[in-house]
């Protein structure tokens, strides 16, 4: 196939070819995405360049690796961009144990380049998909793991607090809610999305 055959194909057609083995799909989907992605590392890393391509380079290693692991019920580019994501979390976290971080004279700690803590288009996007999945596996647990799960992650009670609120041990708080976990991570793996 010609090189200006590949710039008509969808993602999915460019991910199927890529998949076995098509040099040249990749590097389209590649050219595709690349900028935005650049951009968005960019402006995440405060303009530092040399940790934006890195970043980058990183990102579309994994999209190689696993793109047999790509879903076509989402679209390419939200596939690609939580990679991103979670690429760009890595490295901050990496960065956090890696780095000694001064001690500001005032006593509080001195950040470099912090994140920004909005996020872009792409991540609300991204996070609104993740927040209806998450809805559609809790609606599927039983309702004593649910309410667990909702007063620990999104209420954010303490176990002590939770222990309270159920007129419950502190231990069975604790037991149940690492069952819960483990019923929601078992919906999340057999939904395939992992």
């Amino acid at each position: 196939m010609e090189i200006s055959n590949y710039i008509i194909l969808t993602d999915q057609q460019l991910v199927t070819l890529a998949h076995d083995g098509d040099a040249v799909a990749f590097e389209t989907l590649f050219n595709r995405y690349r900028d935005g992605i650049y951009k968005l590392y960019l402006n995440r890393t405060g303009g530092n360049r040399d940790d934006a391509d890195d970043l980058l380079q990183e990102t579309f290693i994994k999209v190689f690796l696993n793109l047999g692991k790509y879903d076509t019920a989402f679209t390419f580019g939200q596939w690609i961009y939580t990679i991103a994501r979670n690429t760009f979390i890595d490295f901050m976290r990496k960065r956090r144990d890696d780095l000694q971080i001064d001690t500001s004279p005032a006593g509080g700690t001195a950040y470099i380049n912090p994140p920004s803590h909005e996020a872009t288009p792409e991540e609300r996007v991204i996070n609104n998909q993740n927040g209806k999945q998450l809805e559609n596996h809790l609606s599927h647990m039983t309702p004593r793991y649910r309410r667990l799960i909702e007063l620990r992650f999104f209420k954010e009670y303490s176990y002590e607090e939770i222990a309270a609120e159920l007129d419950i041990p502190l231990g069975t708080v604790k037991t149940q809610i690492h069952r819960a976990r483990t019923q929601l991570c078992k919906l999340i793996v057999e939904s395939g999305i992992l």
